[in-house]
């Protein structure tokens, strides 16, 4: 099996088999990754084939990658975080001219997993958000590698935070349990 980084070099020299092939690949957990980061289907959708228009609009640039895999998951993370801007502004205008206070939902919220127990759900919704952003990416499968690169951050900051955010959430997980 060829390396999304063979497909990618293949896709820069015109092979829209290997885009189909990375489209395919990236399909399930790419796409659960922006659905968390959302919260909404038809958002997500959007947003999965607006990160593969970029996949198609990069590839002229013929630009190299290290990871490809870490590089679609930060295009994927930068366009979530552009539509969750423009959300907040559209329920602010909302909000001004209604007068109504408009309640947004907790991004917290966004990132529970139906399957996970009730208190790891509850304990992840009390991240603050740059763990909480750690624990979607590291549940979409990315190695510590590739978050730091998703991140643009160095390796030993990922470890540390990630350090941090299972202790805080097994002081969550514990209270819950104690409860």
């Amino acid at each position: 099996m060829k390396s999304d980084e063979a497909l990618y070099l293949e896709l820069v020299s015109g092979d829209m088999a290997a885009f189909d092939e990375l489209y395919r690949r990236y399909e399930r957990r790419l796409f659960a990754y922006i659905l968390r980061q959302l919260g909404d289907r038809s958002e997500a959708e959007d947003v999965y084939h607006e990160a593969f228009m970029a996949v198609l609009k990069e590839r002229r640039s013929s630009r190299e990658l290290s990871s490809f895999r870490a590089w679609i998951f930060q295009v994927a993370r930068n366009l979530c975080r552009n539509r969750q801007r423009a959300r907040d502004r559209s329920r602010r205008a909302i909000t001004k001219d209604s007068g109504d206070l408009v309640s947004s939902p907790h991004a917290e919220q966004l990132i529970v997993e139906r399957e996970a127990p009730l208190a790891l759900r509850k304990a992840v919704m009390t991240l603050p958000e740059p763990m909480a952003e750690l624990y979607r990416l590291r549940s979409a499968g990315l190695s510590y590698d590739e978050i730091a690169e998703t991140l643009n951050i160095p390796l030993g900051t990922v470890k540390s935070r990630m350090n941090a955010m299972l202790g805080r959430l097994r002081e969550e997980m514990h209270k819950c349990n104690a409860m």
